[in-house]
This record gives structure tokens, C-alpha cells and sequence, in this order.
């Protein structure tokens, strides 16, 4: 009772004003990570052309930010918990921002992807470190309330960053993208700097660099190999090498776990049922969101030939929505059982995604945005209270691996639900191409229904994945507002 008492007693010390400043900074570091992604993908066509460089190259621009991002994410979580969670979160800014300028500055191509990589160190930083920031500072029976800042940042980039993209590399050249960030960095580090408060410094503990070392090496694989499952097929040997490396790897690590004195992730959080099954559930919200990321662009490029800007568009309805959910979930799960939040959410968004797989070469604008919008409704519902739940579950010494825990399983998510929904997507339009073909049906109208078809079935697929987070979900238990 006296740890739970002083966590209480340190949250209600900080002014209401001094709270709001903290969750502001929180914000900006939060925002500038998913804003980058977003804005890059949008730039990689200039890109290619000005480097003259190949797609599969250019590819590499989004991948080794991807990689080194996902791989390090619970490497800073133990960092952040043994030497203070602000001096990891505002080294971050640093490393972000000069990331940054390195980027601008590129004079080939292969010095762009190297500080891309570079760039992705100070981002998984800040994105590592920011719930742990807003748990240290939170009140408990308003933790859902602050956990709202995050999702609302993340869903601001999201929804912004294809628009600013778009504008600043049409207007100002690709280079403008990363220029962008410095102003931002500058300003969030000072800011951040100013008003996070300083953690207490922990036990002098010895940082673990071999079982670091290990899972780096087994995160890498896996996410590698999913990554280019889609382009390769599952059954390529390289992929599938990669993955059984991986898995060895990951093996290792949790044995390597088990020995040390000062373990890099403490394997005891995951007997608790709320953190390991409310992170299980986040993984599968996020492998179900991600199929809408990769399946949409072609839907309405390929097969209705909207313009990236028109396509664009219609997006915005899912980030929108879940901006405004997201907060006011929170609230509400600092009042109620916020497993029965989270669940609903994400059978909304089983029906969000059934209601894609219903859409055809003639479905109307409404029918697109309506079910863009179930998707950011449910999404918003979910991500917010499963957060605060999972961070809630943790001890105070806990809260950097525990914070870096959420945020792999929103990259894995990301990976995987674009690894599912392809190779479903790519067999399903390869067997009905033939199939259809068998039938009779030629040109325009086997391309069209060939691809309907595997869109079907992708989706059908991971909106039973959101039916299974909603049961994952309601199995966790309940969340202790300590």
C-alpha cells in the first residue's frame, strides 16, 4: 500500500497546469515519429527520380526505419527504466533532429537509408518512453484521460501527414520533409527539457547488453522476413531461414531472461493476465488496422483509378474519427470496467472491416467513408482504454518496458497485418485470376472481380482477427486504478 500511495501522492503534487504541460511535450515527440512515416511514403516517387534509383531500392528509405525502430523499441524501455525516462525521451529529440538534417542533406541514395536508420533511433526513443511519462505523471483514476494525448497524436500525424507530404515535396522538393522536423525537434527538446520532471534515479543495476543483443538479432529476422513475405511468398527459403533465426534467437533471449541477475526484460510482468493478454489484444487490433493500410490505396487506385490526393482523402475519415473517439474512450474507462470499452471497440471494428469486404467496383464515396469511419470508431474505443489498463498493470519500476511493449506490438501489428492481408490477398487474386479465367471471363471484367474477390476474403479474415481481440479483451481482467 505505501508504493500505491506514494504514486498517487507524487501525480496529485504536479499542478493541473504543470500536468498539461507535461502531456503537451508528451505530444510532440509522439506526433513526430507517425507524422515522418507518413510523410515519407508520400515522397519516395521524387525520391526515387531524383537518386534515379529502383523501387526495391528506394523501398529501403521506409524499411530501415521500420527495422531499427520495431527492433529497439524494449531495448530503450530498460534504459528508460534504469536512467530516468525523460533522459531517454529527450535524447530522442536529439538524435531525431540531427537525423533529420542528415537526411536533408543526402547526396546519394544509400547515404539517405543509413540516417534514416538514424533518424529511427531518436523516434523509438521518444515513442518508447511517452506513456511511461504520462503513467509517472498521471493520476490513477485519470490515467485513461492522459492515455487519450497519445492516440490523439498518433491520429493527427496520421491524418496530416499525407496532406503536408503531398504540399511540401510538390512546392518545396523532397528534402522539405525532413527540413520540416527541425524547427519541431528544436522546440519539443526545449520544451520537453523544461517541463517533464527529472525520474528518481533507480538502483545502480547492470544493463543487460547480451540478452539486448539477442532479441535486436531476433526482432530484426522476424520483422525482415515478414516484411518481405508479401514480395517472396511464405514458402521461399530465405524467408522462411530468416524466420527459424529468428525464432532461435527469441529462444535464446528468454533462456539468457531467465540466468541474469538484471534481466533486460523482466519475464515475470507476463504472468500477469491484463499486460500479457491486453498486449495480445493490441497486436491483433493492429494486424486488423494495417490491412486497411495496404488494401485501400489499391482499391481505390487500381480498381476505381482515383488519384493518390482523391484516395488520400477518403482515408482521412478513419484517423479523424478515432481523434476524437480516442479522448473521450479514456474518460470513460477511468469510470467503468475498461475491458468492456476495449471489447466493444473492437467489435466494431469487425463489422468496419466486414463492411470493406462488401465493397465493389461500384460502391459510393458513403459507403466508403461510412465504413472508414466504424474502423476509426472502434479503433478509437479500444486503443485508448487498453493502454491505460495495460499500463496500469505494472509496477513503477516497470513502466519503460512496459510502455516499449505497447509500442512493439503496434510496429509487429503494422508488419504482420500487412504480411496476412497480402499473401491472402496475392494467392486469393492469383487462384481466382485462373478460376474465373476457366470460366469464361476476360479483360477488364476478370480483373475486376478477380481483385473483389481477394479483397473479400482479406478482409473477412482479419475482421475475424478483431473478433477474436474482442474475447482476448474481455478475458484479461480487470484494471486495478491504483
Amino acid at each position: 500500500m505505501g508504493k500505491e500511495a506514494s504514486v498517487k501522492q507524487e501525480a496529485n503534487s504536479l499542478s493541473r497546469s504543470k500536468q498539461f504541460q507535461i502531456l503537451s511535450a508528451v505530444a510532440i515527440g509522439t506526433f513526430m515519429g507517425p507524422l515522418d512515416s507518413s510523410v515519407v511514403n508520400i515522397a519516395l516517387p521524387e525520391i526515387s527520380q531524383y537518386f534515379h534509383a529502383s523501387l526495391g531500392t528506394v523501398e529501403w528509405v521506409v524499411m530501415s526505419y521500420l527495422l531499427v525502430i520495431s527492433s529497439l523499441l524494449l531495448t530503450y524501455g530498460r534504459l528508460g527504466d534504469m536512467y530516468g525516462h525523460k533522459k531517454i525521451y529527450t535524447l530522442g529529440f536529439v538524435i531525431f533532429t540531427l537525423g533529420s538534417l542528415l537526411n536533408a542533406l543526402s547526396p546519394n541514395i544509400l547515404s539517405l537509408i543509413f540516417f534514416r536508420a538514424v533518424q529511427a533511433i531518436g523516434a523509438g526513443m521518444m515513442m518508447s518512453m511517452g506513456p511511461a511519462i504520462i503513467t509517472d505523471i498521471a493520476p490513477p483514476n485519470e490515467r485513461g484521460k492522459f492515455m487519450g494525448v497519445t492516440a490523439v497524436s498518433v491520429s493527427v500525424a496520421l491524418a496530416t501527414g499525407p496532406v503536408l507530404g503531398g504540399f511540401l515535396t510538390t512546392h518545396f522538393g523532397w528534402p522539405s520533409i525532413f527540413y520540416i522536423n527541425l524547427p519541431i525537434g528544436i522546440i519539443g527538446y526545449i520544451w520537453a527539457n523544461r517541463v517533464i520532471p527529472q525520474s528518481k534515479r533507480k538502483d545502480r543495476q547492470q544493463f543487460d547488453i547480451l540478452g539486448a543483443l539477442i532479441l535486436f538479432l531476433a526482432l530484426i529476422s522476424i520483422l525482415f522476413s515478414l516484411s518481405y513475405t508479401e514480395k517472396w511468398g511464405w514458402k521461399d527459403p530465405i524467408i522462411l531461414s530468416l524466420l527459424a533465426l529468428g525464432l532461435v534467437f527469441l529462444f535464446t533471449f528468454v533462456l539468457i531472461e531467465k540466468r541474469v541477475k538484471d534481466p533486460m526484460v523482466d519475464l515475470s510482468i507476463f504472468q500477469n493476465r491484463l499486460f500479457s493478454i491486453g498486449n495480445l489484444s493490441s497486436l491483433l487490433s493492429f494486424i486488423a488496422q494495417f490491412s486497411v493500410i495496404l488494401l485501400m490505396p489499391f482499391y481505390l487506385q487500381q480498381l476505381r483509378g482515383y488519384e493518390p490526393s482523391q484516395a488520400g482523402l477518403l482515408f482521412i475519415p478513419m484517423p479523424l474519427t478515432t481523434l476524437i473517439v480516442a479522448p473521450i474512450s479514456g474518460i470513460i474507462s477511468d469510470r467503468i470496467d475498461a475491458r468492456y470499452i476495449s471489447s466493444l471497440g473492437m467489435g466494431i471494428t469487425a463489422f468496419g472491416l466486414w463492411q470493406l469486404s462488401q465493397l465493389n467496383a461500384n460502391s459510393s464515396h458513403f459507403t466508403i467513408v461510412i465504413a472508414m469511419i466504424t474502423i476509426g470508431l472502434g479503433s478509437g474505443m479500444f486503443q485508448t482504454p487498453n493502454n491505460s489498463a495495460i499500463m496500469g498493470s505494472v509496477p513503477k519500476t516497470r513502466l519503460g518496458i512496459a510502455s516499449s511493449m505497447l509500442a512493439t506490438m503496434r510496429n509487429l501489428g503494422m508488419v504482420l497485418g500487412v504480411a496476412i492481408s497480402g499473401a491472402i490477398f496475392t494467392g486469393r487474386l492469383q487462384a481466382l485470376s485462373y478460376s474465373l479465367a476457366q470460366k469464361g471471363l476476360r479483360g477488364e471484367e476478370l480483373k475486376v472481380e478477380s481483385f473483389i474477390g481477394a479483397m473479400h476474403l482479406a478482409f473477412l479474415v482479419t475482421a475475424g482477427l478483431a473478433v477474436i481481440a474482442v474475447f482476448t479483451s474481455l478475458i484479461r481482467g480487470s484494471m486495478n486504478h491504483r
